[in-house]
């Protein structure tokens, strides 16, 4: 069956195909802000985005997908670290980039097959701008700095549902004086000193020095690399206003023509039930979970428990309940021959993905079939699976911590009680495992024991 996916815009199923007459599936996702580590509500669009990606690489072919992920490393936020490390914004960009890249490898996210910076791409925005400017969808202020004139695409707010109240409310900025409408919002920012630092390119046609607004990137980027019209853009439900309905009316009436044939949005992801928040205690990075003893195979699979249009709710405890489930994915990957005909036996589990990337019905189907345990074992199709979901078996798991001899003669005496199918007894030595800090783990002959993880 196709891929069917969830479009933000028309607010319907639609299936995924290629629109170009050379068959390439035309892909782009907005990446990371490089001024910090990501975090794992980062990560979780992330990884959304990898298994799409995979999934459209097995439907369409290696070679006949382009994806496109961006990095922000010129904004407020990059300038702010910046000035406030008193280092240079390339040294910062380019460390916190490396950081990014090597949790991306950690977590087995595919590179994309581009990966432009702002900086990278100052001309391609200022060809942008000034396009704009002369159709007269753009105006330069009286400080210098240019602002869309959102007046002037009657299609805006067509994919947030934003009524003209609400945008005047959200828009209104403390620089509100040098535009035509509070709304309107700016394409080009001219150069403070006391702001900007060393930070500064020459600017569109009439106007001064300075750098450009944060939305003209991704629709410069996508144009340069991927063409006028793009069959998907992707993106955390956090961008789709004011940053998607931004490049959607920049790039439309600077290229005359659809901009993205799809949007996809992923929700938010919550930490222990609240917005994850440094003040809360519950804001973390990858970096933060491996040094609690996790994995990152662990945590690709904790983000994908929860459905990527609904909230996800993340906590320590699913990171030891995936731990534990790759520890049986392994197992069976073990007890499979590595050649032979391929049945198809996971064929569920891809199906589930293709209806609207629905990972935990994925998950679900997974470990449904590696239970039953009938049918003909198929590593093909197991393997497919996998590649589907990015889970690498042969990453290493979380290190296993040796249990003390009183805990082992607990266990051991649990698992007596057990076989003599003394359930009562068996039941209180298990609540003795726990308040000592130590899950049982029973097998059909035999048990495992594991820490469990303390927040």
């Amino acid at each position: 069956m196709p891929i069917q996916l969830f479009d933000s815009l028309e607010r319907r199923l639609k299936p995924l195909a290629p629109s170009h007459p050379d068959g390439v599936f035309r892909f782009y996702n907005c990446g990371l802000t490089v001024y910090a580590p990501g975090h794992i509500g980062n990560f979780r669009t992330f990884v959304v985005n990898d298994v799409l990606r995979r999934l459209l690489e097995l439907e369409f072919g290696k070679d006949k997908v382009k994806h496109v992920r961006n990095l922000t490393d010129v904004d407020d936020r990059t300038i702010g670290q910046a000035k406030k490390e008193n280092r240079g914004l390339a040294e910062i960009t380019q460390h916190w980039t490396k950081i990014f890249h090597q949790d991306c490898a950690a977590l087995n996210l595919l590179p994309p097959h581009a990966e432009p910076t702002a900086t990278g791409y100052i001309r391609e925005q200022v060809n942008m701008i000034e396009c704009l400017m002369e159709k007269g969808n753009a105006y330069r202020a009286p400080d210098g700095s240019v602002y869309f004139k959102i007046a002037s695409f009657p299609g805006y707010g067509a994919l947030s549902r934003i009524q003209e109240r609400e945008l005047q409310v959200t828009n209104a900025i403390a620089d509100a004086d040098h535009k035509d409408s509070v709304s309107d919002f700016a394409l080009w920012k001219v150069y403070k000193p006391e702001e900007d630092g060393a930070v500064k390119w020459t600017g569109p046609g009439g106007t001064g020095e300075g750098r450009p607004g944060w939305h003209i990137e991704c629709s410069a980027m996508s144009k340069s690399i991927l063409g006028d019209t793009i069959d998907l853009h992707t993106g955390g439900v956090d961008l789709l206003f004011p940053h998607h309905e931004n490049e959607i009316a920049q790039s439309q009436c600077c290229n005359g023509t659809t901009f993205a044939r799809h949007w996809y949005h992923s929700e938010h992801l919550l930490v222990d039930g609240k917005k994850m928040s440094k003040s809360l205690g519950n804001y973390y990075t990858l970096g933060d979970l491996v040094a609690k003893g996790y994995s990152p195979m662990a945590v690709r699979l904790a983000l994908l428990m929860g459905h990527p249009r609904k909230q996800l709710n993340f906590t320590l405890d699913s990171l030891h309940a995936a731990e534990s489930a790759l520890a049986n994915l392994r197992a069976h990957r073990a007890s499979l021959a590595t050649a032979g005909a391929a049945h198809e036996a996971f064929a569920p589990v891809l199906a589930m993905l293709q209806d609207d990337l629905n990972t935990p019905g994925a998950l679900g189907a997974l470990f449904t079939i590696i239970n039953r345990k009938d049918g003909e074992p198929d590593a093909a199709s197991f393997d497919r699976v996998m590649f589907a979901l990015g889970l690498d078996l042969q990453k290493p798991a979380a290190p296993a911590a040796a249990a003390p001899g009183a805990i082992t003669a607990l266990a051991e005496k649990r698992w007596a009680a057990k076989q003599a199918r003394d359930f009562a007894a068996a039941d209180a030595l298990r609540k003795e495992l726990t308040a000592a800090g130590w899950a049982m783990l029973d097998g059909k002959d035999g048990y495992r024991l594991e820490p469990v993880m303390k927040k």
